[in-house]
């Protein structure tokens, strides 16, 4: 699978502009898989909404890890 990057953004209607130089470098016909990413740093809603789900999966369990972490022996 080859693999393209490009900077875009999405219009009012929902379209997404493929730069002209990227558009040529794909064989018309060719089936595509879509990655979209952003970055969603400054919406503090869905940070926090992200750190709720991450907490909710936290267990005493994991608590484990923690403390093998705090008690490493120094090399």
């Amino acid at each position: 699978m080859k693999a393209l990057e490009f900077e875009s953004s999405r219009s009012s209607s929902g379209d997404i502009a493929l730069p002209p130089e990227v558009a040529a470098e794909i064989p018309a016909g060719q089936p595509l898989r879509v990655v979209v990413m952003w970055d969603a740093d400054h919406d503090p809603a869905w940070r926090m909404a992200g750190r709720r789900v991450f907490e909710a999966a936290y267990v005493s369990e994991d608590e484990v890890y923690e403390q093998l972490l705090n008690d490493a022996p120094s090399r």
